[in-house]
């Protein structure tokens, strides 16, 4: 299936609009993310005023009881407490029917009548009055009395006024108005030693909380709790855990506050209030999913900021496409009359900008680009022959002399079958070096080359020398160098090394590979070279001596292989005057395709 190309015009539209795309998407969340963010914020302020308001009605409420108990606690004259403690009967019960008639006058006056449950004034053997919703019982004394809460709320510090939401303690309505709200205080006048023999209870019924929250918006969750978490009233929990909203609260020290949190696998705005007197805390949940977006507004912000910003960018790629690709279209049409060889100079692709100064260097490349891929290409070709032939193709007759004599030596003194190894060492030479010199061998055929020329050089020398020979895995033999590698290397350490030294010497070949780098260490023990010696002995190509069969030397190798490998590989010489020279030689593994088959 043949592809179809895209054009550099094509990709500008689609780019520009790509990025349009991108920027109209980024402002379509940051806009919804900005209105969300607005929403909650605002729900937020809303439901921290509705609880400030409920607070402020509660407080309210709180404070007018807590005065009422305060006032019966605290006030000797309220009752006429000096006559009641008289032995006339009829002035008793008048002042009994007085004091019950202030204690209601109290609790009308207040204007929270309607939710005192019960109010009981109580002095052991002189007083007992009661006022309230609830009709009074003869026992409600003995009730409260008995009640498990009484002591704990009695003996009270007088400056604590938290509610607690406990068990009706009187024997009537407790089905209708299980839970009460006590407030507990000692009778301060009275002369009774014991507390719990005068003393005064004003139970407040949580209808005051059901009336006011009656008052706010009914489709809220809205928690009010006492100072300890227990639940007087609420508003719609049924989604909600009260277990999880009183251990969250518990950890929260702040007065009021709002917070993100999580509640019954969804993600709320939990806003709460505590009142410093009476210790209720106010609560309300607001789940993010039930606030309410305006889907209609965002879907019309979103949506006009998506198409104008694509009708825009569309205009302005195709202004900006049309304005780029035409000066592109023509280098383009240049470009391919250069391919095709036609290197003419082209006047319509030069222009004031950018791309017209580099129509100015492409007329510039291709007026010299023929001339120069010529001249460069016989250079190099020329170079490369020059530098090969000079490296390669010497041949010093003085050593053809010198093995000649060495024959003719041999066939005078020994007559024996010296001259027929001599002979054949020197064919097998002759005939390796007549092949041409810039072939690869492997180096097993380099190092049977090498044995011709040890051969000979031993006989000359009358075994002055040994060579050991040490290939660290079998199949470097099949490894590919260059031929005539090795001999001068050899040939240098038998001239330069050993026969200097006056003395037998040894001569050890070690083949060795390392991350695919093919090494060739020559060492002898033979005089040495000196570090100064060393730093001029591969840049100097004129030490080469007479005796020297192939005239090379190792600065000659040296180049050999930079030319045909590379700068990095070549010859390294280490050296200690007077006991040994290595010269290693390293260039890439290679191997013969026949042989990776």
């Amino acid at each position: 299936m043949k592809k179809i190309p895209i054009t550099f015009r094509k990709r500008l539209i689609l780019y520009n609009l790509l990025i349009i795309m991108c920027i109209a998407f980024t402002i379509s969340v940051y806009t919804y993310s900005s209105y969300k963010k607005d929403m909650i914020s605002n729900e937020t302020a809303s439901s921290v005023n509705r609880l400030h308001s409920l607070s402020f009605r509660l407080e309210i409420a709180c404070d007018e009881m807590i005065n009422i108990v305060q006032n019966c606690a605290g006030r000797k004259s309220l009752f006429l407490a000096s006559i009641l403690s008289g032995s006339d009967t009829r002035l008793t019960k008048q002042s009994g029917i007085y004091a019950a008639d202030v204690l209601r006058d109290m609790c009308a006056i207040s204007g929270y009548n309607e939710y005192i449950y019960k109010i009981t004034v109580y002095e052991k053997n002189s007083l007992f009055i009661q006022a309230g919703t609830s009709s009074g019982s003869y026992n409600d004394a003995d009730c409260i009395m008995a009640a498990p809460w009484f002591d704990e709320l009695l003996t009270k510090d007088m400056r604590e006024y938290a509610l607690t939401l406990k068990d009706n303690p009187f024997t009537v309505n407790t089905i209708a108005t299980p839970k009460l709200l006590p407030l507990i205080r000692p009778l301060q006048y009275s002369k009774k030693e014991l507390p719990h023999d005068a003393w005064v209870c004003l139970t407040i019924s949580p209808k005051l909380f059901r009336d006011a929250l009656e008052l706010l918006p009914q489709d809220k969750s809205i928690f009010v709790m006492t100072d300890d978490f227990s639940l007087v009233e609420s508003m719609n929990m049924d989604p909600f855990s009260t277990a999880d909203i009183q251990a969250l609260l518990a950890s929260l020290p702040d007065q009021a506050g709002s917070m993100r949190t999580r509640l019954f696998d969804m993600d709320c705005i939990l806003v709460w209030e505590r009142q410093p007197v009476s210790g209720l805390i106010l609560c309300e949940v607001l789940p993010l999913k039930n606030m309410s977006l305006n889907p209609r507004a965002i879907r019309a912000t979103v949506g006009l900021v998506f198409l104008s910003s694509i009708f825009i960018g569309f205009i302005l790629s195709l202004l900006f496409s049309r304005y780029l690709t035409n000066p592109i279209m023509r280098l383009g049409q240049h470009m391919e009359v250069i391919a095709s060889g036609d290197f003419r100079k082209n006047p319509d692709i030069e222009s004031d900008d950018e791309l017209g100064m580099i129509g100015r260097q492409i007329n510039q490349m291709s007026s010299q680009v023929s001339i120069l891929m010529e001249n460069r290409i016989r250079d190099e070709q020329e170079k490369m022959g020059l530098e090969i032939k000079m490296l390669q193709a010497q041949i010093n007759p003085h050593f053809l002399y010198n093995t000649l004599d060495s024959i003719k030596w041999i066939a005078t003194l020994q007559h024996n079958s010296g001259i027929v190894k001599v002979v054949s060492a020197l064919s097998s030479l002759l005939k390796n070096m007549a092949k041409g010199f810039n072939e690869k061998v492997t180096v097993r055929q380099e190092l049977d080359f090498l044995d011709s020329y040890v051969t000979i050089e031993k006989i000359r020398y009358i075994e002055l020398f040994d060579v050991e020979i040490t290939v660290d895995d079998p199949s470097l033999y099949d490894a590919r160098i260059i031929k005539l590698t090795l001999q001068p290397i050899v040939e240098n350490s038998i001239f330069s090394g050993i026969e200097p030294s006056g003395k037998p010497g040894l001569i050890q070949i070690h083949v060795f590979t390392r991350e695919q780098v093919l090494y060739i260490s020559v060492r002898d023990n033979g005089v040495g070279i000196s570090e100064e010696n060393i730093a001029r002995m591969l840049t100097d190509t004129s030490r080469v001596t007479k005796h020297y069969m192939s005239g090379i030397g190792l600065p000659n190798v040296d180049r050999r292989i930079k030319l045909v490998y590379g700068e990095q590989y070549g010859l390294h010489i280490e050296s200690q005057v007077g006991f040994y020279t290595c010269v290693t030689v390293s260039l890439p593994l290679e191997f013969s395709p026949m042989d990776s088959l």
